[in-house]
């Protein structure tokens, strides 16, 4: 049961499965919890597959709302509230690294908040609605799984800001040489899947991913929860565009 602790911790944190730990991790087993994201995000991707295929034959859009419906209620929306947290700080910081900071402990969400998390449902729904009409479900089950490494690589690359709580344990003991060898793996894998016509969409939620790191480094120095979890969101909603624009 301890190797599977990590896997259990990531599932706790990550999705909304009723998992239960026997006593509450430690920092070692929460470092290494992060190494089973992309895993996570496998296991999601391919449950969302099966529901859509379901759905096959059913016309409009209705298909695709239902399964962004069960993708949030799976995570909790607990990304979207990250998301959520950072536009409204990003926005209403003013450039200001304490100010954005605070912004971003503060549990209400403000219009920017709103709108952002509005658009980006909105995009995920549009891009769905072609990727499943045209039964690739190779594009549904690969964007939880880049969605779940990025944070592996934002605490890799990058310092978390905040002292104490979930997100500097994580940091403190994420064993790098092993997250490094996930990463690998998971790239090659996904490369493996979508052969040449997913190149360019995987090439620009890369830029995407540096664009956000670099973002972070100069309001705030590095990383936090709610910026990790936005770029969760993000990365899962430029994988669907970028698979759903780039065809069969």
């Amino acid at each position: 049961m301890s190797e599977l602790r990590p896997l259990l911790i990531a599932l706790q944190f990550l999705t909304r499965l009723p998992v239960r730990l026997d006593a509450p991790p430690d920092g070692a087993a929460l470092g290494r919890s992060l190494l089973f994201y992309p895993l996570v995000g496998l296991g999601l991707g391919l449950t969302l597959a099966v529901l859509a295929q379901f759905l096959t034959g059913v016309g409009g859009w209705l298909p695709a709302a239902i399964v962004l419906t069960v993708w949030v209620a799976l995570t909790g929306a607990l990304h979207l509230d990250g998301l959520a947290d950072s536009a409204d700080a990003w926005a209403g910081g003013f450039g200001d690294r304490e100010r954005t900071l605070a912004i971003m402990k503060d549990p209400r969400s403000g219009p920017v908040a709103v709108v952002v998390v509005v658009l980006v449902l909105l995009l995920k729904a549009a891009a769905l609605e072609p990727v499943m009409a045209r039964h690739d479900w190779t594009a549904l089950a690969l964007a939880p799984v880049l969605g779940r490494a990025a944070p592996l690589l934002l605490f890799l690359s990058t310092p978390y800001v905040r002292p104490g709580g979930l997100g500097s344990e994580l940091a403190r003991h994420l064993p790098r040489r092993g997250g490094t060898l996930v990463l690998s793996a998971t790239l090659a894998g996904i490369l493996l899947a979508v052969g040449v016509r997913g190149t360019w969409p995987l090439l620009a939620t890369g830029a995407l991913f540096c664009w956000l790191r670099l973002s972070m480094i100069r309001r705030v120095g590095g990383t936090t929860g709610d910026t990790a979890g936005a770029t969760i969101e993000l990365t899962e909603c430029a994988v669907l565009v970028g698979l759903a624009l780039a065809g069969g």
